[in-house]
């Protein structure tokens, strides 16, 4: 078995691919999604997807950062965009009302609309949440129905904020977040009753470098890398009380479950 990062943003330029990439695969991380967070950056996932697609698959969506550029025609154009066979989700979507970089009235239309393409198109949704929790539950459960599932992406709630999700048949994203034993105090916590069959592992590359991470900044530059979803794992691990096997095992049938990629056969590998 191998590990699957369902969340690295590789058109950051932070991240250089092709060292990344090795280090990640000579890590056991055989399989990347990569964020797409507005149009642009959804054509460039998109791209490199399409050269490795026995490791790389992508998301497709607008970050709600960028919910203001959102319009009739960005729904064409992402719809286009998810018929690439690589895309395997509509996202990073969502509300954050922390920095409100687009209004709240523009981040709704943007989120709401993309539920509805999701739904259309049978995709799950790659979700992002800030500071906004009440409108965007409120939001998932009018789709609930019609949505085929989504995942919490960078979860860092409580056990309160994680059950409700769940109570929508979602899964939970876990990065290196959980490393963090001030700011993560909640989230940490709250894995402890994370259900197996729910887990999904990401790093969020290159942001979220777990604390207790080595310093590499020789290799690394001190960005995060998914070559590091590992030592996220082993403390996931823990918290949940189980083996690194098992969670390997549940996080790689869920990877597949939500994402519909049970051919990519590099998930099986070892």
């Amino acid at each position: 078995m191998s590990w699957c990062d369902i969340g690295v943003n590789f058109t950051d330029k932070r991240l250089l691919f092709e060292p990344v990439f090795e280090r990640a695969l000579a890590a056991d991380v055989s399989h990347i999604i990569i964020t797409g967070t507005n149009i642009a950056k959804s054509q460039q996932a998109i791209q490199l997807a399409q050269h490795y697609p026995n490791h790389l698959s992508t998301t497709a969506g607008v970050h709600p950062h960028d919910a203001s550029q959102f319009n009739v025609q960005t729904i064409s154009e992402l719809k286009a965009l998810a018929e690439s066979e690589c895309v395997v989700a509509i996202g990073e979507c969502g509300l954050d009302f922390n920095r409100n970089f687009s209004t709240p009235e523009q981040q709704t239309f943007a989120f709401e609309q993309q539920l509805k393409l999701a739904c259309d198109l049978g995709l799950p949704v790659f979700l992002h949440e800030r500071d906004a929790f009440e409108v965007q539950i409120k939001l998932l459960t009018k789709y609930r129905n019609a949505l085929k599932g989504g995942v919490v992406h960078c979860f860092t709630g409580d056990s309160a904020q994680m059950n409700r999700y769940l109570d929508l048949d979602l899964y939970i994203g876990i990065t290196g977040w959980v490393c963090d034993l001030k700011r993560g105090q909640a989230l940490r916590e709250a894995v402890k009753s994370l259900p197996l069959n729910r887990v999904l592992l990401e790093t969020d590359a290159p942001y979220l470098r777990p604390k207790g991470l080595a310093n590499n900044r020789k290799v690394d530059n001190g960005n995060n890398e998914p070559a590091y979803l590992p030592f996220v794992a082993e403390e996931v691990a823990r918290l949940m009380a189980t083996d690194m096997q098992s969670l390997q095992l549940a996080s790689q049938t869920n990877t597949q479950a939500l994402f519909n990629i049970s051919s990519i056969t590099t998930i099986h590998a070892g």
